[in-house]
């Protein structure tokens, strides 16, 4: 039977709650994954943020109309109260944004009941602790993987 310390990854990329979302952002692009664990100064973890969480902060924003001509947008009025919340989210930080006290699992957690987890929480990634702390991440590719492995493997 695998467990997660089995399947996990275990050089774990983390934000801490006082990383800007315009860094975070940056962060996500250039390593083409979709959320992180956020940890405390003192590694505990205390949150995870996901794409999800950025497109739910942003979802607020009403675009004004707009017209386009020639590919170029051109917004028929940009209303004050707009400015400020465009000038919020840009300020926002992960701590602002992300989902507190996620679902995790321990190192001996059997890889079938994670798999069950992440279906019915509907989750990409799921953050491994011990003792409080974050030693590894589940991705719905470590499932995969494991699921490709020789029986015995």
């Amino acid at each position: 039977m695998l467990y997660a310390r089995d399947i996990m990854t275990t050089e774990v990329l983390t934000v801490s709650p006082e990383t800007s979302i315009a860094d975070l952002s940056k962060i996500l692009e250039n390593r083409k994954i979709g959320g992180l664990p956020v940890v405390d100064k003192g590694g505990r973890l205390v949150g995870v943020i996901t794409q999800s969480d950025l497109v739910e902060r942003a979802r607020d924003l009403e675009l004004p109309p707009a017209i386009n001509i020639l590919d170029l947008h051109i917004y028929l009025q940009i209303p004050s109260h707009l400015i400020q919340r465009v000038e919020k989210m840009l300020g926002a930080t992960v701590g602002d944004c992300m989902t507190p006290n996620p679902v995790t699992v321990a190192p001996d957690t059997p890889v079938s009941q994670i798999a069950a987890l992440m279906a019915k929480q509907k989750m990409h990634t799921i953050p491994v602790l011990k003792g409080g702390k974050i030693v590894g991440v589940i991705g719905k590719m470590d499932l995969v993987r494991a699921m490709a492995r020789e029986p015995g493997e």
